[in-house]
């Protein structure tokens, strides 16, 4: 059965998601031919930073798969919820899409300024393959900046800053090429509704973000370093703090100092 804690959550996933493509990926929409690369890479990383201090206390504001999987490999959450994190995610990023066919299609004189409402794609600027690398590695750099400044040595209060200043500089890397996914959730939307190559290129921003979160897991379970104030039995390989039901008997409940997650078993990362 699924707890109310857990619904709540779900409800901020995918509200979270749902905003972060109508606002940060309608900046692209309906200005990039005015605020450029820049003010679009600015929009993710504004946005990202207002939700994860939004709805990071109630679900951890991963609103992104890739940042999911980087915690359920971190034993931050079980395999079920984060099934259903995917879930309302996925939904999410379909909902903003939506938002923004519908802003483009029947509001007026709003026109579509990308041409393919926000997706990614690769094949005018760089080859399949290097897409691939680019995103496997941008979501690499990503992912790991979360799971860092989540833990329990990171500084404290600084968690959201950092994950959004670090979504932005990804985009103004990868917009030129690929428009810059690093979420799988957020290009599932728009090429559902783009169709034709972005649609049919999806299947590489659905997975390069993934192995780019698992190559962050591995390598943030070599940099992390543990907490001075908790037993080693508290953390987990990344330095995170584990979930209520794996902490010892007695074990301090207090929170990861600078995450935006608050309760219990998936609330290590925020991010986007």
């Amino acid at each position: 059965m699924v707890s109310p804690t857990l619904v709540r959550s779900l409800v901020a996933e995918f509200i979270g998601t749902a905003l972060l493509v109508a606002v940060a990926v309608g900046a692209a929409v309906c200005g990039i031919d005015s605020v450029g690369a820049f003010g679009v890479a600015l929009a993710f990383g504004l946005t990202l930073l207002a939700l994860a201090y939004a709805i990071g206390p109630v679900s951890g504001c991963h609103i992104n798969p890739a940042v999911t999987l980087g915690v359920l490999l971190s034993r931050g959450m079980t395999t079920t919820e984060a099934g259903l994190y995917w879930v309302a995610q996925f939904a999410g990023g379909i909902a903003g899409a939506a938002f923004l066919q519908l802003l483009t299609s029947d509001f007026g004189e709003v026109t579509d300024q990308t041409g393919v409402l926000g997706a990614n794609d690769w094949g005018a600027t760089i080859s399949g393959g290097g897409a691939f690398v680019l995103e496997v590695l941008l979501t690499f750099v990503f992912v790991a900046v979360v799971l860092l400044v989540t833990g329990k040595a990171a500084a404290p209060g600084f968690a959201g800053l950092a994950i959004g200043l670090a979504l932005a500089a990804v985009h103004l890397v990868g917009i030129p090429l690929t428009g810059t996914s690093v979420n799988p959730a957020r290009s599932l939307g728009p090429a559902l509704f783009a169709g034709g190559d972005p649609l049919a290129h999806v299947w590489l921003f659905l997975l390069a973000p993934l192995v780019g979160a698992v190559l962050a897991v591995v390598v943030v379970r070599l940099l992390a370093v543990p907490t001075l104030t908790g037993a080693p039995a508290e953390l987990d390989e990344t330095g995170v703090q584990l979930p209520e039901g794996e902490r010892p008997a007695g074990a301090a409940d207090e929170l990861p100092r600078a995450r935006s997650a608050a309760e219990a078993t998936r609330r290590q990362p925020t991010t986007g």
